[in-house]
């Protein structure tokens, strides 16, 4: 097996996560990673068209902000990088699997256009810091500023929302 492969497999594995068996696929995957790495300075998901803009396409950078649902919905994330436990015992075939990004988009914009609207605006709570939440993971501290790297999955502060 290749270098990469398991290098990425082993990581993955740490974290509690699988990795495709098709080695080759796999290789390929993250060769193209590293490709948007170096014309983006970000690595973009390879399955998806990155626009550049990298505060545009911070829920695409890999793993993906829709990595985890895909794998609860359908076994694999959407370009078949990491795959369930179900999927590598061959419970679970692989078919194709829908885009989220599209829906999140358009439901962040009506959200945005509802708040317009409202004259209340969201409600703020009275803390002494704001709740960050990583966007990868579900991890959730109350600090000034987020992590540097998050502690559970290690993706940059960058992939940190404010949610209070």
């Amino acid at each position: 097996m290749g270098e990469a492969y398991e290098k990425f497999k082993k990581e993955a594995e740490d974290y509690g996560y699988n990795v495709s068996p098709d080695v080759e696929f796999v290789e390929m995957l993250l060769e193209n990673i590293d490709v948007n790495i170096e014309r983006y300075g970000y690595g973009a998901c390879p399955c998806r068209l990155a626009s550049g803009d990298k505060e545009k396409d911070l829920d695409l950078i890999c793993p993906c902000d829709y990595r985890d649902d895909d794998l609860n919905d359908f076994g694999a994330c959407f370009c078949a990088l990491y795959v369930s436990q179900d999927v590598l015992d061959g419970k679970v075939k692989l078919k194709s699997i829908p885009d989220r990004r599209l829906k999140t988009l358009e439901a962040k914009a009506k959200k945005g256009e509802n708040q317009a609207k409202s004259s209340e605006g969201p409600r703020v709570l009275d803390l002494e810091f704001p709740i960050w939440r990583c966007k990868t993971c579900g991890y959730l501290c109350s600090r000034p500023k987020p992590p540097g790297k998050c502690p559970i999955c290690k993706v940059d502060a960058e992939r940190f929302e404010q949610i209070l």
